[in-house]
């Protein structure tokens, strides 16, 4: 039980970070191109990860014990398959941000507490009746909060679409492959892999003016360190002790955090759908922190 408090404790502080990032993603694309802001994002969360391994493992090893952790194979390899994933699902998710806002795109991100049952499905997992009944609360939940009244689908709502279909299948890659390795090195590989493959999209597809990268510093410090860095070892850690369509029912919980992040930080207001809205979303995930144990008995 502790292991899955501190699970759930990692992805909701996660979750949060990645609420607001897309507030950073959104404001950072008003001057640069999306891979550009993409593999500068990458980037900067590399190079705070690297030292990060270092600094904190000074008290249990020395610096060759700790480099010596890096030339494990399976952490590359599971890194470059769990990497190839995310590039898909953030590449998709930069590039719909263009084409429709914010938080319509939370909604069709965190669509993924869809796809990630239906994937474990054909993985041969059966999810327990709770997590289901959780899920279509969570949908009806996200749906008010980011969709209400809206009716024109457009280019962005089908790559957000592809988006959550990617992000469910780094959820699940990271829940069959990450094993016990260590959470902080595996993200700054799967980061690394995003920078790399985001290069050539960079080069061929857009220009760069590092003057208006430099005056996006904010959002892609927010974005890579904060987002990328931080939250996605949250992620990695936190995935560990807990079931991955529980796991994908906290993190859906970054669509709540976009909307109060924008009421607090850019002054939207938050309609009654909306907040009906996140109380579902927020019912879902305690819901489905319950065991299926508990509703047996009272039945």
């Amino acid at each position: 039980m502790k292991k899955q408090i501190k699970g759930s404790l990692c992805l909701l502080l996660g979750t949060t970070i990645w609420g607001f990032a897309f507030i950073a993603q959104s404001v950072g694309m008003d001057k640069i191109g999306p891979f550009t802001f993409q593999a500068v994002r990458c980037t900067l969360a590399v190079l705070f990860l690297i030292p990060c391994s270092f600094l904190m493992e000074m008290k249990a090893c020395d610096a060759r014990q700790s480099a010596e952790k890096w030339k494990n194979p399976v952490l590359w390899k599971v890194g470059l398959i769990c990497g190839c994933a995310l590039f898909v699902a953030t590449s998709l998710q930069q590039v719909g941000l263009v084409y429709t806002d914010a938080g319509k795109a939370g909604f069709l991100t965190a669509m993924y507490i869809v796809w990630v049952p239906v994937l474990g499905m054909f993985l041969g997992q059966k999810p327990p009746f709770t997590i289901v009944f959780s899920v279509v609360m969570a949908v009806a939940g996200l749906y008010l909060l980011s969709c209400m009244g809206v009716t024109q689908i457009n280019k962005g709502d089908l790559l957000l679409t592809g988006c959550a279909l990617a992000f469910a299948v780094q959820i699940t890659c990271i829940d069959r492959f990450a094993g016990e390795l260590d959470g902080l090195r595996l993200n700054c590989v799967q980061a690394l892999v995003v920078t790399v493959l985001s290069i050539p999209f960079v080069l061929f597809t857009e220009t760069v003016d590092w003057a208006n990268v430099l005056a996006c510093w904010k959002p892609l410090c927010f974005a890579g360190i904060l987002s990328m860095g931080v939250a996605y070892t949250l992620q990695v850690v936190g995935q560990r002790s807990l079931e991955p369509t529980t796991a994908s029912l906290i993190m859906s919980l970054e669509s709540v955090f976009a909307v109060l992040g924008g009421w607090w930080l850019l002054g939207e207001t938050m309609t009654l759908w909306e907040t009906i809205g996140c109380v579902l979303v927020f019912a879902a995930v305690i819901l489905s922190q319950l065991p299926a144990s508990l509703f047996r008995k009272r039945a």
